[in-house]
């Protein structure tokens, strides 16, 4: 774009503005613009609040917000750790004659920067001009029509989730039937092996020829299988989990469950790239800095994981540890003997922690012995009261979950003295079937509560796409526990979604539905420090905005007020490039259009 071009652009995101369009036309030092812009947010902000307000009810909530981020931007302290300033950005581009030695901005950014001015000016315009008419009244008449108001609501919902489906649906189940069938006639095996968890776990789904025989892969999916075993990517698919993809690649219903575990050719490419290079950043987390001895990893005062195997029966695409994973297969991935004594023994010297998280990996892939044998000495551990144990084998190898391995685990679940916790990982409505519903209350009838960890990617990120997921979970007896802001790995960009979506989502769909429906907590994992809480906004400040219309936050350890930590920075992605992908598979944006309000 020529300068001309970027210049009636922001002349036009400006002219909502004139005060602060005088001030950056202005020939004035940049420091001098800065602090009369400053000043402008602040006459803006008592106008809205303390003075005759101009704009409509409620706009000067978003006013504010906007406000403060505008703030935030500003800031001289942001700008440094930032390493961009978007003040001195727009100057640039309103007064160099040569703009060649500059990032040319993005769609992204103008699109930003015109919601950003919009929203400090209270000309959203995501409000309907009308108050609703209960308000007008009082008495029975205004309940009445607050009513009415509340059962439209509820009918949006309805609509927004009717295209969705769950592997409940007769038809599907039927479908699954069939595909069922069709993967043991070409293992040559029987419906009895096909209850066996240990047949699917010796016929894992691991090169690109066996799964285009199974079913239909487009050329893309083909290619990124097929580049993946070459690279020594780890894949893998079990029989349970293929039989829940439909056979045509068109994508319409099984989209989520397909992106779990078929790579992109990105991410193919990436990881092979990265693995090359011995990046540390595929280890986000930074376990390696939070690890005191092998198989242990600490974040937190009182709880403390513990990582018996580093493999799965299923490769996750987005697997936080795919940088420890080896293979499906791997012969190294159980840890030995001697590092289990040693991690056991750092647990049971270290009388603070009185919960453990046992996953990996997947835990659920050793022996009914050996999970015997580990929860036994755990549970010797006088100090340990809660034992969580992290499997997705209910939604991957639901045949995994026996009853012989749901007695070991119920022996030492001792209300009053020791609780045995299952937490898994559904990611979308389409993984629910009669067989991981079955799984579930297994665990449920010996009085053990099962929780899903959502991870919040592109594939699951509809409108009420979420919350469809959360009423089809508590059905089959599993409590929304977390949902997770996809890691910022580089090799995963594609799944990754703004942080305003899941913010959005949160409070404009899960709102909507009933409390013991909603109660998961929306967080991003902050490397080597753990949890924050995105619904918290004091715990995170948006600090710019760069060319490409990426945010980039700063992330307050939950140590705030406990202890001197230092923050995190993080680029999320861009806004108005999810949305293109949320239009380019048939999504009207319109429906997300407050998206940019939440920061």
């Amino acid at each position: 774009m020529d300068r001309e071009g970027i210049r009636k652009k922001l002349f036009r995101i400006l002219d909502t503005a004139p005060e602060l369009k005088a001030i950056m036309l202005s020939a004035q030092p940049l420091e001098d613009k800065r602090r009369q812009i400053r000043n402008y947010l602040d006459d803006l902000i008592r106008s809205s609040f303390y003075d005759q307000p101009s704009i409509p009810s409620l706009e000067w909530v978003l006013t504010r917000d906007a406000t403060d981020a505008f703030r935030a931007i500003l800031s001289l302290r942001s700008e440094k750790i930032a390493g961009h300033s978007v003040l001195q950005y727009l100057d640039d581009l309103l007064h160099k004659d040569d703009l060649s030695d500059m990032e040319e901005p993005g769609s992204g950014f103008f699109a930003e920067m015109d919601h950003l001015i919009k929203g400090i000016t209270g000309n959203t315009g995501i409000y309907p001009e009308k108050v609703p008419s209960f308000l007008r009244y009082q008495g029975v008449q205004a309940a009445k029509l607050r009513s009415a108001d509340l059962s439209r609501m509820a009918r949006t919902v309805e609509r927004f989730m009717a295209p969705y489906i769950s592997g409940l649906d007769k038809n599907v189940i039927r479908k699954r039937s069939i595909n069922a069938s069709r993967i043991i006639k070409y293992f040559n095996a029987t419906k009895q092996d096909w209850e066996d968890w240990k047949w699917h776990v010796r016929h894992i789904i691991r090169d690109a020829k066996t799964l285009n025989a199974l079913i239909k892969l487009t050329d893309e999916e083909f290619q990124a299988v097929t580049l993946a075993r070459k690279y020594k990517i780890p894949f893998g698919i079990t029989p349970y989990y293929l039989s829940l993809m439909d056979y045509w690649a068109d994508r319409e219903k099984d989209y989520a469950v397909r992106a779990q575990v078929i790579p992109s050719l990105h991410y193919v490419e990436k990881m092979r790239e990265l693995r090359a290079h011995s990046e540390p950043s595929m280890d986000f987390m930074l376990e390696r800095d939070t690890s005191p001895v092998e198989g242990i990893t600490r974040r937190y005062p009182m709880i403390v994981i513990l990582k018996p195997v580093l493999t799965c029966p299923q490769i996750c695409v987005y697997c936080q540890r795919n940088w420890e994973i080896e293979d499906v297969y791997s012969p190294s991935a159980v840890l030995t003997k001697e590092k289990m004594d040693k991690a056991l023994q750092w647990i049971a010297h270290t009388p603070e922690i009185n919960e453990v998280l046992v996953t990996g990996g997947d835990p659920f892939l050793l022996s009914n012995k050996r999970m015997h044998d580990l929860l036994a000495r755990l549970t010797r551990i006088k100090h340990l009261e809660r034992i969580r144990i992290g499997t997705r084998t209910p939604v991957t190898l639901p045949q995994r979950i026996t009853h012989e391995l749901v007695h070991i685990i119920s022996q030492y679940h001792v209300p009053g003295k020791r609780e045995m916790i299952i937490v898994t990982h559904f990611e979308h409505p389409y993984e629910i079937t009669p067989q991981s519903m079955e799984a579930v209350q297994k665990f449920r009838r010996c009085g053990m509560d099962v929780y899903n960890q959502l991870v919040y990617t592109f594939y699951n990120s509809k409108k009420f796409e979420a919350a469809y997921l959360r009423l089809k979970l508590r059905l089959i007896g599993v409590t929304p526990y977390y949902t997770f802001n996809t890691k910022g790995k580089e090799e995963t960009d594609d799944f990754r979604v703004p942080i305003a979506r899941l913010l959005q989502e949160q409070k404009e769909e899960a709102r909507l539905l009933p409390g013991t429906v909603r109660t998961d907590e929306i967080v991003f994992n902050v490397p080597k420090l753990g949890k924050n809480y995105l619904r918290a906004g004091q715990h995170h400040d948006m600090i710019s905005i760069l060319p490409n219309g990426c945010r980039v936050y700063e992330f307050h350890p939950w140590e705030k007020k406990l202890s001197l930590m230092d923050t995190y920075v993080y680029t999320d992605v861009s806004i108005y490039d999810y949305l293109q992908r949320i239009k380019a598979t048939g999504g009207n944006t319109a429906h997300y259009r407050s998206i940019w309000y939440y920061y």
